[in-house]
């Protein structure tokens, strides 16, 4: 195929390699500049594009891997460098981007209009993930869109799950990742409690990894990233709150009560707020350490193999 990516950070960038090896047709373009010919550098017959316009004359399906659902829309639609003005009728947008799904809807309502289709595709596993193809799908899609776009998905990832209509995608992914917001607050405060109580939080987590506690983030989290002190995921806790932003209008929307989410968006947003710019979401462990004055700390604490945040 003919493909396209737009993005080419952690993410966007091992995506890409990936399509490439796949034996596919790939053109690249990011704003930073410079990105596209260095990745382009490093592919046997990937083209390098100076604009998204160019990119898309040179593409009949893009994937767009960006910050949100707005900056999808100004790549689409910015006027004389945007997709539309390179697009042609039947070209296909796979944005596997975390965006807000009604922002999503009103992007392809409006791709439509020029005969172009729009499939949404978030991602889970992260930097990880994208660099290994492991990446998991949450799709949202028509059948015949979504089973268009399956080979570049198998080529990327190990898991593709078809959620539903366009938009279901990225309602499942800012769920997904609101989830694992709240257990990793809870957790943190669960070990730093223990902690306080003469607990040692090595065996806690080990305990809880055995027991109805355990959870994705004390399996792949407490000792690979508090408990040796790194606090280093690459996943940004700026980018957390944003999904959990999403979740929670999502939930105003639809006009349900989610207390517990709301609670937990609170504390996040204070994290955010003191951690500064460019903070690890692992930095909310050490946010609520402060607030609860004790370190999460073991002498037990050992290296062991490293996941990353959603």
């Amino acid at each position: 195929m003919r493909v396209g990516v737009i993005g080419l950070g952690v993410m966007g960038g091992p995506m890409a390699g990936h399509l490439a090896r796949a034996g596919h047709a790939v053109a690249v373009h990011d704003a930073r500049r410079g990105a596209a010919e260095a990745l382009a550098a490093a592919h046997a017959g990937m083209r390098a594009c100076a604009s998204a316009a160019e990119l898309a004359a040179h593409s009949d399906i893009v994937v767009t891997m960006l910050p949100n659902g707005h900056v999808v829309r100004d790549v689409v639609f910015s006027e004389r460098t945007g997709l539309l003005a390179g697009w042609h009728a039947g070209a296909l947008l796979l944005d596997t981007s975390s965006a807000e799904p009604w922002l999503t809807r009103e992007t392809a309502d409006r791709l439509a209009a020029h005969g172009i289709a729009m499939v949404d595709a978030p991602v889970s596993g992260a930097a990880w993930g994208a660099e290994a193809a492991e990446l998991v799908f949450m799709v949202g899609g028509s059948a015949p869109d979504v089973a268009r776009v399956r080979p570049l998905l198998d080529a990327m990832g190990r898991a593709v799950f078809h959620l539903g209509a366009l938009g279901a995608g990225h309602t499942m992914k800012c769920l997904n990742n609101l989830v694992t917001a709240v257990t990793l607050a809870a957790t943190a405060e669960g070990l730093a409690l223990g902690t306080r109580a003469g607990l040692d939080p090595a065996a806690m987590t080990d305990v809880l990894n055995e027991s109805t506690g355990g959870s994705w983030v004390s399996r792949t989290h407490i000792h690979q990233r508090v408990l040796n002190r790194r606090f280093d995921d690459p996943f940004k806790l700026a980018l957390m709150r944003k999904d959990m932003d999403i979740a929670l209008g999502l939930a105003e929307a639809q006009q349900v009560a989610a207390p517990l989410s709301a609670a937990a968006h609170g504390l996040w947003q204070a994290a955010d707020q003191d951690r500064g710019p460019g903070a690890s979401v692992s930095e909310l462990v050490r946010w609520v350490e402060a607030q609860m004055g004790v370190e999460i700390r073991s002498g037990a604490a050992t290296d062991v193999p490293v996941a990353a945040a959603a």
